[in-house]
């Protein structure tokens, strides 16, 4: 029954990123050719304008678009030719790109791809995060020029969002490299890489037949420490699914040490409540791993803890992944082998619920 709601879901979906009402191009060369653009937000532009409430696609051109992308109009398409030649590149970073968020919070600033709508369908592209990560970290503490909010993210799915799907795709960053701060994103056959938190936030997650490759940090690294981290959910303790990883592998680039990397740690956003500003007790993060290949990269214990502001508002919280609801079953490759470190979470996640609650309402309405 669960694997028969999947597949039903599975295919409304997918028919929801063919039925489209509208097209537009983006194209460096358009001549006499309508609703053509020279840029993908100047065809997102013209394509919001629409307001049938059907999809519409917004097909990419081969090509490197050094563009900032915000869709915000729902139902819409955006098909590249490719991962490997239609690329979307930004190169901001959350130090300096608080100007661009609404809270003039840097890390979700610093998007490339910004998606804050319902019912998105990207395919065919890469989408990257170019901030020089290793050039800032590889400066010593203290050093003047070296920045403390490094994060660049690729692709944010923010507060509107829900019922994002990507597929064939490349998000490509270091630090935040995808934020999940709506509801669901699903990603399939696609390329996720980073090395800290690089897959983080309070949104539903589920990535499926996909790789995951941890990339290398400039900073020395110390045996026995965690370098990098995949994830970073900050799930409200309410919400039953966090980030789910599922039948994929976990890779690295050149250069990544064995045993450096943990498959997450708990994030407990600071946040402004009636008696003070400090880390959400209640995002208690979930993350699952089922079914996945794991390369040596991965440390045996592969949770570990993360700080977070306390309430005198020092950064001296301390938050552990044994209180955290971390699950993983049938991991394999030479990282798939774990240590027991108690974590307390009883909960047990079967793909079949899963995809059950996360493709709950997601149909194909009228195109």
């Amino acid at each position: 029954m669960k694997l028969r709601m999947f597949l039903a879901a599975t295919a409304l979906v997918a028919a929801a990123g063919t039925a489209h009402a509208a097209g537009y191009s983006v194209r460096a060369e358009c001549g006499s050719q309508a609703r053509c653009f020279p840029t993908i937000q100047a065809a997102l532009d013209a394509s919001a304008k629409d307001d049938s409430g059907t999809w519409v696609t917004v097909d990419v051109a081969p090509g490197h678009y050094h563009e900032k992308l915000t869709i915000s109009r729902p139902k819409t398409r955006v098909v590249g030719h490719g991962a490997d030649t239609t690329r979307i590149e930004f190169n901001e970073v959350a130090q300096t790109a608080g100007h661009y968020h609404r809270s003039n919070w840097g890390t979700p600033g610093s998007a490339t791809v910004t998606v804050d709508a319902d019912e998105i369908d990207i395919s065919g592209v890469t989408i990257e995060n170019s901030y020089d990560f290793l050039a800032n970290d590889v400066l010593p503490a203290g050093d003047p020029k070296k920045i403390s909010n490094s994060q660049g993210v690729a692709f944010l799915a923010d507060i509107h969002s829900d019922r994002v799907r990507l597929l064939n795709t490349s998000l490509i960053g270091n630090q935040d490299t995808l934020f999940a701060n709506g509801k669901r994103v699903l990603i399939r056959k696609s390329f996720i890489s980073g090395n800290i938190d690089f897959i983080f936030g309070n949104g539903e997650v589920l990535i499926e037949d996909s790789t995951i490759e941890s990339r290398r940090r400039a900073t020395p690294f110390v045996t026995g420490e965690f370098q990098s981290f995949v994830t970073a959910p900050s799930t409200p303790l309410a919400q039953e699914i966090g980030i789910v990883i599922y039948r994929s592998r976990l890779t690295r680039e050149a250069g990544v040490p064995d045993g450096s990397v943990a498959l997450g740690r708990p994030w407990h956003p600071t946040t402004t409540f009636a008696d003070g500003r400090y880390a959400d007790p209640n995002a208690v993060g979930q993350a699952s791993f089922i079914d996945d290949y794991m390369d040596a990269h991965i440390r045996n214990d592969h949770w570990t803890e993360m700080g977070g502001t306390a309430r005198d508002g020092s950064k001296t919280a301390k938050f552990q992944p044994q209180d955290s609801r971390f699950f993983e079953s049938g991991s394999s490759g030479p990282g798939g082998a774990h240590s027991d470190i108690g974590i307390k979470w009883t909960g047990k996640p079967d793909i079949g619920h899963i995809h059950a609650v996360f493709f709950d309402g997601w149909t194909a309405a009228a195109k």
